[in-house]
């Protein structure tokens, strides 16, 4: 269960804010004009947030800047945060501002002076987003009780419009958590209990063990995780929302919780940051809590592919020919181009099964593309303009970073094999062009679909907006605001 911030919700009570112990944050625009709750602790701090404004400090400032005044005399607070913010702010810049006071959120209580402020819910989430914190395995820090209290002018408004949005942020920190995860402890076994848990919030919930597996003919999932003593097993999670007639949106996750290359063995440096191969599952699972707390009014699916890629006696060799579920044959160049032989299988039995109105994979695919796109956006790939431009479109409305890349034909050559139907790799040139040409091997004609190759934003080293380094939840929001904006009624 995630860690996040208790909130509540009250109307303003200007005569308690004095009494307050813990930080009481108060918004004030670039402008320097008070609210009433401003000039309330301006007034209480006698005077202090005035000479503040005075002084130009707030001058040229963007939203999510903070300035502290700690120990301030006259409240019981031990400090006083002000943050700068247009009275009519962008969501963005709300959840920025939030952003900025969930930071210092370390532990203990906090006031937020939200007054009338119309983004009040986003400023909310963006604290709630960015107060999270990972310290399950530092053996001096316990859980820490942390409170926001948000004093608006209509909570009977503003709380059902922030539960919404906490339940979202309640998906992203499930996402960080299992990203963050070590290898011995989110094994194969204990990522699937964790999913069959969420079956209490209304998700039904299946997991397919290996001999399942072999029994539907995924040669090419399982020779990934043959290699290890961890079982390969995919889970389903269904959350039916909508229409009983209404075909699922699939979401479909690679979830390798730890990737050695198998015999295309990585380089030693580094390879501890492949726990975090299973990001795809991460958001897959992430995004499936979000809806069934929300309640969405939609149809659902999340399947993430759960393998180990280790190497042993019994692991797969380059060079070795396996048959997917579709009855493929695929020459397996590079033991380390494992997650779309894991992907490929699973979307192949979503469409199967489920005949989806469209499907989304996600997956820490390949390096390449990092060096293309960086850290800042996800490469998207699409052979439907509508349902891409829609994911697009979602993504930009909450701000994390995606770019469309080329899909074509003429990429297939790089993928011909002497001996299979295919080659797993393509080699250096294009390498997420050919990994997702190698993907829509396994689409069919009629399903619309988009693979996000999330390499680059599923777990960086420096903080962000909305969140600290590490792994930062990318593709929670954006997913639940394309099932908002196309699949709910």
């Amino acid at each position: 269960m995630p860690n996040l911030i208790a909130t509540s919700f009250a109307p303003v009570d200007l005569d308690a804010i004095a009494s307050f112990e813990g930080r009481v944050a108060i918004l004030i625009a670039p402008d320097g004009q008070l609210s009433a709750t401003a000039r309330r602790v301006n007034r209480l701090t006698k005077g202090a947030v005035a000479r503040l404004v005075e002084a130009g400090k707030l001058e040229g400032t963007e939203a999510g800047k903070i300035i502290t005044l700690n120990f301030p005399v006259g409240m019981a607070a031990h400090a006083v945060d002000i943050l700068c913010l247009e009275r009519r702010p962008s969501v963005l810049d709300a959840r920025k501002a939030g952003a900025a006071l969930g930071k210092v959120l370390s532990e203990g209580a906090a006031l937020l002076c939200a007054g009338n402020n119309i983004k009040a819910a986003q400023i909310v989430m963006g604290a709630v987003m960015r107060a999270y914190e990972f310290t399950l395995h530092k053996s001096n820090e316990d859980d820490k009780a942390r409170a926001l209290s948000v004093m608006c002018l209509k909570p009977e408004e503003i709380e059902p419009e922030a539960r919404a949005l906490i339940a979202v942020a309640e998906g992203a920190h499930m996402t960080r958590d299992l990203v963050n995860e070590p290898a011995n402890v989110l094994t194969t076994t204990n990522f699937a209990e964790r999913l069959a848990e969420m079956s209490a919030l209304g998700l039904e919930v299946e997991v397919l063990e290996e001999e399942d597996l072999e029994e539907l003919g995924m040669g090419s999932m399982l020779c990934v995780g043959q290699g290890s003593d961890s079982p390969s097993k995919i889970v389903v999670m269904h959350w039916k929302g909508g229409n009983a007639e209404d075909k699922p949106l699939a979401l479909v996750g690679k979830g390798v919780v730890f990737d050695t290359g198998g015999i295309s063995l990585k380089p030693a440096a580094g390879m501890e940051d492949m726990t975090m191969d299973m990001g795809g599952a991460g958001v897959v699972s992430g995004v499936m809590r979000a809806l069934a707390l929300r309640g969405a009014k939609a149809n659902v699916v999340g399947l993430v592919g759960l393998v180990e890629n280790m190497p042993s006696g019994n692991a797969v060799r380059p060079g070795d020919v396996v048959t997917s579920m579709k009855g493929d044959t695929i020459e397996v160049i590079n033991t380390d181009a494992e997650g779309r032989l894991v992907l490929c299988d699973v979307m192949w039995y979503a469409q199967e099964r489920f005949e989806p109105a469209g499907m989304i994979d996600l997956a820490t695919l390949t390096g390449a593309i990092i060096i293309g796109l960086g850290h800042d956006n996800a490469g998207v790939f699409s052979n439907d303009d509508t349902l891409c431009n829609a994911f697009l479109k979602a993504a930009n409305a909450e701000g994390e970073g995606a770019w469309r890349m080329p899909l074509g034909k003429s990429y297939d050559a790089q993928l011909k094999s002497r001996i299979a139907d295919m080659k797993n790799v393509g080699g250096r040139p294009a390498g997420s062009i050919t990994a997702a040409q190698f993907l829509q091997r396994f689409v069919k004609d009629e399903t619309p679909w988009i693979h996000l190759d999330i390499a680059g934003v599923a777990s960086v080293k420096s903080e962000t907006t909305l969140a600290p380094a590490g792994a930062t939840g990318w593709g929670v929001m954006a997913l639940n605001r394309l099932v908002q904006d196309m699949f709910e009624e």
